[in-house]
């Protein structure tokens, strides 16, 4: 990475960091969440992953998996914090810590599959198909409510919601299917 502080080219790489920081941090946090037991520690290993890792961006491979770069990044700095810790507690060994990371990274990069496959599925239904679902998902959301002000029966107004649960669980298996041949 240039050196100059505020290059354009320095500006772009920033851009593209933050940006795949952002779509990345969801699984990222996850990951790290799955190596340290407690939670006020995984935003502290969080923040010296990001660090290290924007310290270290130049060194990405563009277009290989963000993901399983930055996920080692962090899984070292979980280490170095679960080391740091290990004089007040009983901690894992770091082969336990690795079969674990290896797993979380597994289970997140599935995850990352099934969240692709669920956007493209919504987006193949109709707008108030969509709405629909994304509104009954809503914290605080009362069907019975929805329903009356749909102008349906509670009974009819459900079906109608299974039915497009059914068709997006159709839609993301499939996809998946085809992604794994």
């Amino acid at each position: 990475m240039p050196s100059v502080p505020n290059s354009p080219s320095n500006d772009r790489a920033y851009e593209r960091f933050v940006q795949l920081l952002v779509q990345n941090e969801p699984a990222l946090r996850a990951f790290v969440r799955s190596l340290v037991p407690r939670w006020e520690d995984v935003d502290e290993v969080m923040q010296e992953a990001t660090l290290v890792a924007w310290r270290k961006f130049a060194q990405f491979q563009e277009g290989s998996s963000f993901l399983a770069w930055a996920g080692a990044i962090a899984r070292f700095e979980a280490l170095k914090n679960l080391r740091k810790q290990s004089r007040d507690r009983l901690v894992f060994s770091d082969d336990v810590l690795d079969l674990v990371a290896q797993e979380a990274v597994e289970e997140s990069a599935a995850l990352e599959s099934e969240r692709r496959a669920l956007e493209e599925c919504l987006s193949r239904l109709d707008p108030p198909q969509r709405d629909l679902l994304r509104v009954s998902y809503e914290p605080g959301v009362r069907l019975h409510e929805m329903a009356a002000r749909a102008g349906k029966s509670v009974q009819a107004f459900y079906k109608t919601i299974q039915r497009l649960r059914q068709l997006l669980l159709e839609c993301i298996e499939r996809r998946m299917r085809e992604e794994t041949i």
